[in-house]
């Protein structure tokens, strides 16, 4: 999921739709909600976070200070006609990059993902992200399993990333459908989840030959795949 702070709503709902059209979701907040939940967030809810945008608002050049005492997601600003030096002020706060907000969704995806590379925090979209037998790539496209293509329904997809940017540790439901539907969707009952994996776990089923979805009552879901390499525990902040 990812956030924008804006001080104007009508921007904020029409980087919403934008967004949505990509697959995406995308929570937008006025400054001041924002900086209320990045103080109190749980260490879960920051955890389903992609990325923040900061569109206008006051103070703009220290609220990266506020985010980064708390998360080390990629942070990018949205700037209309911004000077050189207003640019220069924006990196030197703790932004990563600075975009025109005539650039398409698309490409402030792409971004993410090249600050994701450049950190290292997981494997580049391009390669995609190998566990055991299966490899996603977090672009949109389909995941690799047991060296075939499977072509999931866009949540299906979602949770399956998800699953395998979290291995080796379990997450709840609540965490599953904060990171696909985002932590502040009031529309959608979180026990959608349970069908979307249900799905997801037969058809896994039936290309590996075992069941890779472990679940246990209480302490949540985990990908367990033949032939993956066991990792250090961590906690990634991002989603």
């Amino acid at each position: 999921m990812i956030i924008f702070v804006d001080e104007r709503r009508s921007v904020i709902a029409k980087y919403e739709a934008l967004f949505a059209r990509e697959g995406v979701s995308m929570a937008g907040l006025c400054p001041d909600d924002f900086d209320e939940w990045i103080e109190t967030a749980s260490v879960p809810d920051l955890a389903a976070v992609e990325a923040v945008l900061l569109g206008e608002c006051q103070n703009r050049l220290e609220r990266p200070k506020k985010i980064r005492r708390r998360s080390a997601v990629p942070l990018l600003a949205l700037c209309d006609n911004h000077s050189l030096e207003q640019t220069l002020d924006l990196f030197r706060s703790g932004v990563d990059d600075v975009l025109n907000p005539t650039i398409h969704v698309r490409e402030i995806l792409a971004r993410i993902g090249a600050i994701f590379r450049r950190r290292k925090i997981r494997p580049g979209n391009y390669d995609g992200v190998q566990f055991g037998p299966i490899r996603i790539f977090n672009d949109g496209r389909d995941p690799e399993v047991a060296g075939k293509e499977m072509s999931l329904p866009r949540r299906e997809r979602q949770i399956l990333e998800y699953f395998v940017n979290s291995r080796n540790r379990r997450v709840d439901k609540t965490q599953i459908f904060s990171a696909i539907y985002g932590l502040f969707n009031a529309e959608v009952e979180e026990n959608v989840i349970e069908s979307h994996i249900s799905k997801l776990r037969k058809k896994l089923k039936k290309r590996l030959g075992y069941d890779a979805i472990d679940s246990k009552r209480f302490q949540g879901y985990r990908l367990e795949v033949r032939g993956a390499e066991e990792e250090p525990f961590s906690i990634r902040l991002h989603g």
